[in-house]
């Protein structure tokens, strides 16, 4: 670090030391001669040296002095192009996150409202217990969009070439879990638009949920212990009949362990009391939010 000159605080030292450094390096990676970069910002050699060396001129010293007067940083005063407020609250909040943090807000922004997030609302992905609907209002969600509709379950099944009971006796869970994530990956990457239901238990698998949140919009069908059990038999499965009230407090401690994964879906959707066609009324209210456009308009080109 260049020893503090006459006038600068060790502070200002230190700032125009990373500054030379910053155009060092920028100069380096374009693999210009410092002659030639000379030429092109009209500045002399020996000034850039000096910059380069920490010895920059007094001038941006004091432009920095201002900014910090104004509570701003001082590519906010530099910029030619004006910072709202709200960005400007926005990228202070990102400046007080440890590095970890910041990325992952910035991921979460990119994912919201960057062109990823224009993309992932062409495909909408269900998540929930079994018995939340998820079949069903899928279906009809996806003829209503004009898209294919997608249960992960039997695409599974048949990448596999079995059932899930024979799948999980015979393969085990881990076959399950490398199937479910291979699926899914190659659904949202040759389906521009689609309505995928999965199964309940997705979210527990961190990066798949992670991949699907990240190429869908995902919404959290919700309903009642008491409603997902009674449409668990009105499907034909009579195992929780024997036993309903273990059935019933395993159900109970299975969402509340599970709770805190679905919230995690950029949307919910309570079908507790709900026929098919309101609850299939609040998804498209949902979709209509995140993206009028698509919630609108049918697929021109779906495969």
């Amino acid at each position: 670090m260049a020893t503090p000159a006459q006038g600068k605080s060790p502070d200002e030292a230190e700032f125009l030391a990373a500054l030379g450094k910053r155009v060092r390096d920028r100069r380096d990676e374009l693999e210009l001669t410092r002659r030639r970069l000379a030429v092109l910002s009209g500045l002399s050699e020996r000034y850039l040296a000096q910059l380069e060396s920490g010895d920059g001129n007094i001038s941006i010293l004091l432009i920095r002095r201002v900014a910090q007067a104004l509570q701003c940083t001082l590519g906010q005063l530099l910029s030619d192009q004006g910072a709202d407020t709200e960005t400007m609250a926005a990228v202070e909040v990102l400046r007080a996150l440890e590095p970890g943090q910041r990325r992952q807000a910035v991921q979460a922004l990119q994912q919201r409202f960057g062109e990823a997030s224009r993309e992932r609302v062409r495909r909408v992905a269900l998540v929930g217990l079994r018995g939340a609907g998820k079949s069903t209002l899928g279906a009809r969600l996806a003829a209503r969009l004009k898209v294919p509709f997608f249960e992960l379950d039997q695409q599974i099944e048949r990448e596999l070439g079995a059932g899930l009971e024979s799948i999980f006796s015979m393969y085990g869970q881990d076959t399950y879990r490398e199937a479910e994530r291979r699926v899914l990956e190659r659904l949202t990457r040759t389906h521009r638009r689609c309505v995928v239901a999965t199964g309940g238990s997705l979210v527990l698998e961190s990066r798949t949920y992670e991949l699907l949140r990240e190429r869908c919009l995902t919404i959290w069908l919700k309903a009642s212990p008491e409603e997902h059990m009674d449409r668990v038999i009105a499907q034909g499965d009579l195992r929780p009949m024997h036993g309903r009230d273990h059935a019933m407090a395993e159900l109970r401690t299975i969402l509340r362990q599970r709770d805190r994964l679905y919230a995690l879906a950029d949307a919910a959707v309570d079908t507790t009391g709900a026929s098919e066609a309101a609850s299939l009324t609040r998804l498209l209210d949902v979709i209509a939010a995140a993206s009028p456009a698509e919630a609108s308009a049918p697929a021109r080109s779906a495969r």
